[in-house]
């Protein structure tokens, strides 16, 4: 979106990425309503941003509240799988801008994207959950230590649970 000129001047004004930074808001929004995480967080700012891109790449327009069936997409879309991540990457693909005018909302998703599967954040591994040894000497050779495995993940993989659990909520 540019600003708009009253000289006449046209050109070179500064493009404002108002359709991305409102897909901010709205996952603000859905995440402040879940109360699920401080807002500090880096797992906070994956939920933010994997919802924020969700909701920009997703067909419908931005509204100012999310309806029921908006509500309903959002929670289609997020739900957990390497389908999203699928979908994200053809989106992004399909949006590919021509050599021309740069699309600075676009240009934020893809920063965002970027973001969210280079950053790997220290998680609990849920594959590695089953029941406690409980006969066993945990690794630290002293019973009663914490015995969780965790792992690094990719901050989507943490993010887009936290949203879609933030868009139940919501």
């Amino acid at each position: 979106m540019r600003p708009e000129d009253d000289e006449g001047t046209g050109g070179g004004g500064l493009l404002v990425p108002m359709v991305w930074m409102y897909c901010e808001y709205i996952a603000d929004e859905v995440l402040a309503t879940g109360d699920l995480m401080e807002p500090t967080t880096l797992e906070y700012r994956a939920g933010r941003d994997a919802l924020a891109l969700t909701v920009f790449l997703s067909d419908g327009t931005v509204t100012d509240q999310l309806c029921v069936a908006r509500v309903d997409e959002l929670r289609l879309l997020t739900a957990y799988g390497p389908g999203w991540r699928r979908w994200v990457c053809a989106r992004l693909e399909a949006l590919e801008q021509p050599a021309g005018l740069p699309d600075p909302d676009l240009a934020l998703a893809r920063a965002a994207w970027r973001w969210l599967e280079e950053t790997e954040l220290l998680a609990a591994d849920l594959d590695a959950i089953g029941p406690p040894p409980w006969d066993a000497v945990n690794a630290g050779g002293e019973e009663g230590e914490d015995d969780e495995t965790r792992v690094w993940t990719p901050a989507w993989q943490l993010g887009l649970p936290l949203g879609h659990l933030a868009v139940h909520l919501y």
